[in-house]
């Protein structure tokens, strides 16, 4: 196959599925019980230089309780796929926990402004960054998850992103045309959170997946936080709804409200305060440091998180805005 050009980005991970299948090789398909707790799954199975890439999409469904702990724990120098990372890149970049990044979209929070701190550390020269488009890093997620080296595709030709990226254009065998193939992108670590799971790692998600079911297949060690556990003869009594099958997942932990402040489709809506608190308190580095101290590094664990965030009778006033917000509410 013929390469005509290639990105100046550095490719962060290995693409060679051969090997990858050798690790999964080794991966218990144990159908045993993977509960522990999120300080417990953190400290086995995120290691410092790992490159570690984060389920759910901007604030949605992201596995919050498990991006506090990593800071908590004072992980360091990982590589992080940038998929639309929103808030999960603000905690992130606030622990100083990332060196390097596959960017797509990050440091805006969407409609509610830019997060100062994570501009800061790509102003500072603190991230190596090679860039993607959101489709691309979803299809190199598809790529690793057929067990295949790489996937072809239309995306960034012709673009800077193209020339930021560590893709490479080649000429298509059949047709002679030009395409893109986007290298497989097998992450070490997969952080999930998820509506319902039972004990062996099956997962249930309403609304939309975005790429977490890819995701799940794709990654070496996946964690999962989910806001109620079930009963495994309920996930046999709906086998359509898994979306995450038990054999790929590692460590599971029932964490109610574990996205907050994201939104969590039909459970509850985002904290718009919180997220301006964040914003706004990132607008000077000593406020900012003093924020993190009471919300991150000064609480024992996410629970204690929440009661400071107005504990729950906050997360009962997000669950009614939730539904209010649904069809219904709309009409």
């Amino acid at each position: 196959m013929k390469v005509l050009s290639q990105g100046e980005g550095r490719l962060f991970t290995d693409p060679d599925a051969n090997r990858a299948r050798e690790y999964f090789r080794g991966k218990s398909r144990a159908l045993k019980s993977k509960l522990t707790t999120v300080s417990e799954a953190v400290a086995r199975l995120v290691q410092d230089g790992e490159y570690v890439a984060v389920g759910g999409f901007g604030t949605n469904r992201i596995p919050t309780a498990l991006l506090h702990e990593m800071v908590r724990q004072g992980k360091k120098n990982l590589g992080l796929s940038g998929h639309t990372a929103t808030h999960d890149f603000e905690i992130l970049a606030a622990g100083g926990c990332i060196n390097r990044c596959d960017v797509a979209y990050v440091v805006g929070l969407e409609a509610r402004g830019l997060s100062r701190n994570s501009r800061r550390l790509f102003e500072s020269g603190g991230l190596e960054v090679t860039e993607w488009t959101n489709a691309a890093l979803a299809w190199r997620y598809r790529a690793a998850a057929m067990g295949v080296p790489f996937i072809p595709a239309r995306s960034m030709l012709g673009t800077d992103t193209f020339r930021k990226s560590a893709a490479k254009e080649i000429e298509c065998p059949y047709t002679g045309e030009k395409l893109v193939a986007l290298p497989a992108l097998y992450p070490d670590v997969a952080l999930v959170h998820v509506h319902r799971a039972d004990v062996y790692g099956n997962c249930q998600i309403d609304g939309i997946m975005v790429a977490d079911q890819e995701l799940a297949r794709a990654a070496k060690k996946v964690i999962v936080t989910c806001e109620r556990l079930i009963h495994n003869d309920e996930i046999r009594r709906n086998p359509e709804k898994t979306a995450i099958a038990y054999f790929t997942v590692d460590a599971v932990i029932e964490v109610p409200f574990g996205s907050y402040p994201g939104n969590m489709a039909g459970e509850y809506f985002s904290d718009e305060e919180h997220l301006r608190e964040w914003l706004t308190a990132e607008e000077d580095p000593e406020t900012f440091r003093t924020f993190l101290d009471k919300y991150i590094y000064g609480t024992k664990d996410f629970g204690e998180y929440l009661q400071l965030c107005g504990g729950l009778a906050k997360m009962q006033k997000l669950r009614a805005l939730e539904l209010l917000s649904g069809p219904k509410g709309v009409e």
